[in-house]
């Protein structure tokens, strides 16, 4: 960007005098005389009136100098953008993020960075888990918060924490005054469970909690959202294994109960490894504390 030409038609125009803006400009008075009259020659104008004293600003030359100052602050500000935007303070973000980590993780976490990075364009998405890999490998998103998926080829995981899943049950249920649930006092009871291609680690955690206690889980319904979960075990359509922080919205007819060898899901965060925006560093430093 070669605005020189500019600035020095600026120190001119508000020095009235070549010689005071050669010092203002610490150049010497030849040099700047012909990028004045060069100026001139491309604009096809006079920019200045010589007179002995030095040089005043022609109707032409004062309609040019604040068009110039304009032109410089707005170089200036498109400096100061990129240069903020390189270093990810600046831009969007958008990140994707599964319900189970409304209460745990997200509020905190997005909060911490829209304080931090007032100025980056800030996008947070609740979806179902099983989208969460798509949207970030189709760059949908940036990131997303969810279950450690089973494989990351091509991915970057950031563990953020684990959860222990515990026992819902209605508040009238056998098992509602227990302190502590074993898996082997779940076998004749009726699930109620995310399906396998909606949340498969969730899934496959509950499945092998059970295989452990060498049962297979009664599934008697499937539903993706884990406040709809509830919902059903409220309803006394079954009882389910969910991720503790569910509590939070828990209907007052249902009852969380502590798992003996509770089973445990690890929340992480996962980009692209060649995703280059310099925001998503700024979230990962973020997430990393």
């Amino acid at each position: 960007m070669d605005i020189k030409p500019l600035r020095y038609f600026i120190a001119v125009a508000e020095t009235g005098h070549v010689g005071r803006a050669a010092q203002r400009l610490n150049i010497t008075q030849p040099p700047l005389s012909r990028q004045i009259a060069l100026l001139e020659e491309e604009l096809g104008t006079a920019l200045f009136s010589r007179h002995p004293k030095g040089v005043s600003l022609t109707a032409a030359g004062k309609q040019f100098y604040r068009d110039s100052k304009t032109i410089l602050q707005s170089v200036s500000k498109a400096a100061e953008r990129a240069r903020a935007t390189g270093a990810g303070k600046s831009g969007s973000l958008s990140v994707g993020f599964m319900m189970h980590a409304a209460y745990n993780i997200v509020p905190e976490l997005a909060r911490q960075f829209m304080s931090r990075y007032p100025a980056v364009s800030f996008h947070i998405q609740e979806v179902i888990p099983f989208e969460l890999i798509n949207g970030v490998t189709s760059a949908q998103f940036d990131a997303a918060i969810m279950l450690k998926p089973a494989t990351s080829r091509g991915l970057e995981i950031l563990s953020l924490r684990t959860e222990a899943l515990c026992l819902a049950v209605h508040k009238h249920h056998r098992l509602a005054g227990a302190k502590k649930v074993c898996a082997e006092d779940l076998v004749d009871e009726k699930f109620i469970v995310t399906p396998h291609n909606v949340a498969p680690e969730l899934r496959n955690t509950i499945e092998q909690y059970c295989a452990e206690a060498n049962f297979v889980p009664r599934v008697v319904l499937e539903t993706q959202l884990q406040q709809t979960i509830v919902s059903l075990v409220a309803s006394e359509v079954g009882i389910a294994l969910v991720p503790e922080p569910l509590k939070q919205v828990c209907p007052p007819d249902v009852v969380l109960l502590p798992l003996n060898r509770a089973p445990v899901v690890e929340y992480v965060l996962v980009w692209q490894q060649d995703n280059s925006n310099p925001a998503l560093a700024r979230f990962i430093e973020c997430a990393s504390k």
